[in-house]
């Protein structure tokens, strides 16, 4: 275990955690995301549907990223009487494999082995997805 932002972390440097804030709303509640992007917002039905889209509003905004944000400590977080802070916890490599974006890469191969793919209707980028998974144990 380690300490990130005040908060028990597995040492797993791919999950994350960060404090958000929950507004009760007349119908649910809107999430307040402090330190993503300078103050993400989102909003869900309940506490637990709520605590979700603040989970998935935190991987959409950091999906892309390769340096997160430090998060703030809990106790730093101000918030008004009615208000709720907590923390959400992200596994970023977890999100990525449930929300996976394709990328076209240009690929070098023998070109006898690409006649033969075709000849067999093989889908090469079907093929190569296969074998990163297995190369990376996934």
């Amino acid at each position: 275990m380690s300490i990130i932002g005040g908060y028990k972390m597995p040492a797993k440097k791919n999950i994350l955690v960060y404090p958000v804030i929950l507004h009760p709303e007349d119908q649910g509640y809107s999430v307040e995301i402090p330190d993503i992007d300078n103050g993400t917002w989102t909003q869900g039905d309940n506490m637990k549907d709520a605590l979700l889209m603040a989970q998935d509003a935190i991987g959409i905004m950091l999906d892309d990223k390769t340096e997160y944000p430090k998060p703030t400590d809990l106790e730093d977080i101000k918030i008004k009487a009615n208000d709720i802070k907590t923390v959400v916890y992200i596994d970023m490599e977890e999100y990525h494999r449930n929300n996976p974006k394709t990328v076209r890469k240009n690929v070098t191969v023998p070109e006898y082995l690409v006649v033969l793919g075709k000849k067999k209707n093989i889908n090469f980028s079907a093929v190569l997805t296969e074998a990163l998974k297995n190369k990376l144990e996934m």
